[in-house]
């Protein structure tokens, strides 16, 4: 997600992408724990998504 699209979405809009994210990638380590997952770069790629988000909530 780029951070153009992330600054023009509201606070709340936000917190929902934050959960959505987290959310994830919890299911994501479980995947790869249990049967193994074919994209291991999702998480990483959350990961990076949520602290972006967070930096523009604490902007906000």
């Amino acid at each position: 997600m780029k951070n153009k699209e992330l600054l023009e979405k509201t606070e709340k809009e936000l917190e929902i992408l934050l959960n959505e994210k987290k959310k994830k990638i919890e299911d994501a380590r479980f995947k790869a724990v249990t049967s193994g997952i074919k994209n291991v770069r999702e998480i990483r790629e959350n990961r990076k998504d949520i602290a972006r988000i967070l930096t523009i909530i604490s902007k906000k």
